[in-house]
């Protein structure tokens, strides 16, 4: 009989190799202090943090999924896309990656440059809230807002001077799902979409195409998602044998989420670690 998995499980968690405020051997070690055995690293649109988690996973017997949460557009409506056990050297999906990593960067500047007509705030301050070398995204001009004492906390600028319908915004690249979610599956990972019964709900005829083409399942337990919402994508996980995942979503100190509020079954994890086949996981 195979052993156990670690559990409990979150597949969802950031570090400041994207928008996240700890180091991922750091937010490895906090998992394992709020009683997890095993997390998924998501950081946006990169992998830059695998390396060092595992080398902490490895020293605290913290199991580890390697992933990423990948950003795409649905007719202007913004879907996050998490992928498990991808091969990271996957010449397309890494390609893909780095066209959404580059833009972000042009867009970030563009956005603070119209940020600085009215706000004391400069691409100086911004870099100076990037930990390494993550990619500059809006909770890095929202942190440079909140250090210069212009906002409260990033709830408040993303509410007002970053809202997507402000005068200030930027938009930036992201790839269509379809063609996001099968880059992921040829690359050997799992698609799960992240936080889907939240704000911009997919109608259901784009999530049939995105089962079409391997979409694996729904992250179901996350906080933004509405109890509507959340029980209307169930029906539709059960008539397509799909995987449904629970995570925090968790920031450090960038979000309220808090490590572990949202769990996936075992038997759910199995089937991820089951159908990836591009890197491997660390139990």
């Amino acid at each position: 009989m195979p052993a156990p998995l670690p559990s409990p499980a979150d597949l969802h968690v950031h570090s400041t190799c994207s928008d996240g405020t700890e180091a991922p051997r750091e937010v490895v070690r906090q998992a394992r202090a709020a009683g997890l055995g095993l997390i998924a690293l998501t950081d946006h649109d990169t992998v830059g943090g695998w390396e060092e988690a595992a080398t902490a996973a490895r020293a605290t017997g913290m199991g580890l999924v390697p992933g990423a949460e990948f950003s795409a557009k649905q007719r202007g409506r913004g879907v996050h896309v998490l992928g498990y056990l991808f091969d990271p050297t996957d010449a397309s999906l890494a390609s893909l990656m780095r066209r959404v990593r580059d833009d972000r960067l042009g867009r970030a500047e563009r956005l603070v440059a119209n940020l600085s007509r009215d706000f004391p705030v400069t691409w100086g301050d911004v870099l100076a809230q990037r930990s390494g070398d993550a990619t500059i995204g809006r909770p890095h001009i929202a942190d440079a807002l909140v250090a210069a004492g212009l906002v409260a906390d990033r709830d408040e600028a993303f509410r007002g001077p970053l809202h997507p319908a402000g005068a200030y915004y930027v938009g930036h690249f992201a790839p269509d799902p379809i063609d996001l979610v099968r880059a992921i599956v040829a690359a050997g990972g799992v698609a799960i979409i992240a936080h889907p019964a939240g704000r911009g709900m997919l109608p259901d005829s784009a999530i049939r195409a995105l089962i079409d083409v391997g979409l694996a399942g729904f992250e179901l337990g996350h906080r933004e998602n509405t109890a509507a919402g959340t029980a209307h994508l169930r029906e539709i996980a059960e008539a397509h044998g799909l995987i449904v995942t629970g995570s925090s979503d968790y920031h450090g100190a960038g979000k309220p989420n808090a490590l572990g509020e949202n769990t996936t079954d075992p038997a759910m994890v199995a089937r991820i670690l089951s159908a990836g086949t591009g890197s491997e996981p660390m139990l």
